[in-house]
């Protein structure tokens, strides 16, 4: 079977002849090659080399992370403006909108080789109803030839995800108000907070109804969750409507569904299990995360395909590989319960991660995860 194969397998229900091995390696591809990562827009072509990259070295592919599958339009009211610094190593991103103007930079940082935050763009009720209605006044168009561009240039060597945005409360944890300002908000402005959230929520159903006529067959969703920021009694408070109706409407056009968790799992791993998704993405396991592998899948059940295994302090060098190769087999392990298993890192492979340790566990994968 080919990594196309295998990986659709799992999400049929089936059992592939192997285990299916895919990474997101964009993030240490760049950094080895020193190529641009540049969030100031989308990426209309494939990459080309990174992908072939994945080709060449027998690893599935699946992440098109700079990728846009829809052209999006903000309403004649609505100003949206995105800036680079002239030395190039700050982005802003501004709205200039009826309730006001809101902005937030981010900035280089060589060493991590990613873009930091260096202060939360909304100080006041007033801004954090101007983001309300700057996202409430989106409209989508499919470009429907980007995906199948991937999707050709990948062939048999993966599957092209879909990648959708954050939710409401993923634009305010993790771009404009941060944790604190976040908690804040709630606490300080609570009439506004909601209504934002579902304006946002109500806009991007939107462009799930649009994905949902995609020729994508995997949709992928999530606010970078970790259930230490987003518990259990949070989420349904705040988010499970919204999510049910992703779920719900990508399930009804035949499309599958992951969410990507890349934190904390206890307790969100049953939740999502309870709202039907059909894949865990970026699973971290302890020492990183807070559940061992087993204990994953005991709380994930037999039916949700768990992606991941491997936390990114292993991938490092200073890390011993023996650990490493431990806790590819314990991953592996769990195909013994259940085929829904896809060998993955938890989360990206990070920019200094040494090669070869990329390619251990693709052989690890080959030679231990035969069904």
């Amino acid at each position: 079977m080919t990594f196309r194969d295998r990986i659709l397998a799992v999400y049929r229900h089936e059992t592939p002849d192997a285990v299916p091995f895919m990474l997101d390696l964009s993030h240490w591809f760049y950094h080895k090659h020193q190529l641009p990562w540049d969030l100031s827009k989308a990426y209309d072509q494939p990459e080309f080399e990174l992908i072939d990259f994945h080709k060449q070295h027998g690893i599935g592919f699946y992440l098109p992370n700079l990728a846009s599958f829809y052209e999006l339009f903000y309403a004649d009211d609505v100003q949206c403006t995105v800036v680079k610094s002239p030395e190039g190593n700050e982005i802003t991103w501004e709205y200039v909108t009826p309730l006001g103007s809101i902005r937030r930079t981010r900035r280089w940082d060589e060493h991590t080789y990613s873009w930091g935050i260096p202060a939360w763009g909304i100080h006041t009720e007033q801004e954090l109803r101007a983001l309300g209605y700057a996202l409430a006044r989106r409209s989508y168009r499919p470009r429907w030839d980007h995906y199948l561009a991937w999707k050709d240039h990948i062939g048999d060597a993966g599957v092209a995800y879909a990648v959708f945005a954050y939710s409401g409360m993923g634009h305010l944890l993790n771009y404009w108000l941060g944790i604190q300002g976040t908690i804040n908000a709630m606490m300080d402005w609570p009439d506004a907070t909601r209504e934002v959230i579902d304006r946002i929520n109500q806009n991007n159903l939107l462009c799930i109804d649009l994905l949902a006529q995609s020729p994508a067959e995997v949709v992928i969703v999530g606010d970078n969750f970790s259930s230490d920021i987003q518990p259990p009694a949070f989420f349904n408070e705040w988010s499970r409507a919204y999510y049910e109706q992703v779920i719900q409407r990508l399930h009804d056009a035949g499309k599958y569904v992951a969410v990507h968790v890349d934190g904390r799992l206890r307790g969100l791993l049953s939740v999502f299990r309870e709202l039907g998704v059909d894949c865990i993405d970026a699973v971290t396991p302890a020492p990183m995360g807070d559940l061992d592998p087993a204990q994953c899948r005991a709380e994930a059940g037999v039916d949700m395909i768990l992606s991941g295994g491997v936390p990114p302090n292993l991938w490092i060098e200073e890390s011993d590989v023996e650990t490493f190769r431990e806790a590819v087999l314990r991953w592996l392990d769990l195909k013994h319960q259940s085929p829904r298993l896809i060998a993955n890192a938890g989360d990206q492979v990070p920019p200094h991660a040494p090669e070869d340790r990329i390619f251990i566990m693709r052989d690890l994968v080959e030679r231990y995860g035969r069904f």
